[in-house]
């Protein structure tokens, strides 16, 4: 079996060893949902520095929204099981995926935490609701 490129730019490959991400398998599966690849370095760069600068909850929805449209990247936002009325109350999980990056899983609810201490009103918003995006 031999890789064929999709007709768009995609990330280039992590170095050997540094992650597991499954991208050249991803490439050879002829059916598979390359969507995630289109995330360019470039792209997630401005995709964290997005998600760092969220300005409500419907804002935070939207971004969940498209990241899962345009890229295939799901998350899940819950309240922890003790419910503690705090950020640290807030389980953010960017869900696996062949072809998405290790890094790039742990960058993601970093950033939007980022953007949480920043506007508490956010964290706020997710603790009254229960948390948000359950599968």
């Amino acid at each position: 079996m031999t890789s064929t490129s999709p007709p768009f730019p995609i990330r280039t490959e992590c170095p050997p060893g540094a992650c597991n991400c499954g991208r050249d398998a991803l490439l050879q599966t002829p059916d598979g949902d390359l969507r995630v690849l289109r995330l360019t370095r470039e792209d997630e760069k401005r995709l964290l520095q997005r998600l760092e600068n969220l300005s409500s909850l419907s804002d935070l929805r939207h971004m969940e929204e498209r990241m899962e449209q345009q890229v295939g990247i799901r998350l899940s936002i819950n309240t922890g099981p003790n419910v503690v009325r705090s950020l640290r109350g807030i389980t953010i999980l960017v869900h696996e995926q062949p072809g998405l990056c290790r890094k790039t899983r742990q960058a993601i609810p970093a950033a939007i935490k980022r953007s949480l201490e920043q506007q508490p009103q956010i964290a706020h918003d997710i603790l009254n609701i229960g948390g948000l995006f359950e599968d």
